[in-house]
């Protein structure tokens, strides 16, 4: 999720929008895969990636449990993340170094190496300037780079489930009973991981995400406003 950071020091000044032009551009990381591989447990899901992953794959929430994802605590939430193997590499990377889920990666494959600040409400992306080291990056527009179809619509899902896990942290930090945050976090996990999403895997019409999460969100907000 956040992370404390100096971006005097990680990044090259400056703050981006989906219209900006950014130095990311590395020839479709041909020979390169070192961004797949040591990423531990840092590759963290959110239910549109989940949902992305269902309908590429066409699978289940519990067959990517299989060996692809896990389960972690982060900032005290239970949430899935990217799973690495053998030789410290992501499950989805293929024995010539390529993403196998390239076209429905998460978003966190998606934007590196940028990343994302979130400040008055909102967020922008900046570039962190150490961690690819592939030579000679071209610019890039910002939002071609990402890839993600509707873009404005994505953002706006994105900046709404950051900030509504901040209040569910700050809820489930000022308690002291262990057995209601488990409750909430298993609750929270269900609404929007297990719990399948409405997909059109293969050819199949495209099925409304952003209707199905806001659905949920309001169900959850609703079950959060109990334990302010």
């Amino acid at each position: 999720m956040e992370r404390e950071i100096d971006l005097k020091e990680i990044s090259d000044g400056r703050l981006y929008s989906a219209n900006d032009m950014v130095k990311t551009g590395c020839n479709e990381c041909a020979g390169c895969s070192l961004c797949c591989r040591g990423m531990g447990k840092s590759i963290i899901l959110d239910p549109y990636d989940l949902y992305s992953l269902e309908k590429g794959l066409c699978v289940s929430f519990e067959e990517l449990m299989a060996g692809r994802i896990e389960l972690n605590v982060v900032d005290g939430i239970i949430l899935p993340n990217l799973k690495m193997q053998e030789k410290d590499c992501c499950a989805f990377l293929d024995e010539k170094g390529r993403c196998g889920i390239h076209d429905f990666r998460p978003g966190f494959c998606r934007m590196f190496p940028l990343g994302r600040i979130y400040e008055d409400g909102g967020f922008r992306y900046f570039l962190q300037v150490h961690e690819c080291p592939y030579p000679g990056k071209t610019k890039v527009k910002l939002k071609k780079w990402l890839g993600i179809p509707g873009l404005a619509a994505y953002e706006a899902y994105i900046n709404k489930w950051h900030y509504f896990l901040k209040d569910v942290q700050g809820i489930l930090g000022g308690m002291e009973n262990d057995g209601m945050v488990k409750n909430i976090n298993l609750y929270l996990l269900n609404i929007f991981y297990v719990k399948t999403y409405e997909t059109a895997c293969g050819d199949g019409e495209e099925a409304d995400f952003y209707g199905q999460f806001y659905e949920r969100l309001g169900q959850a907000r609703e079950r959060m406003a109990f334990y302010r």
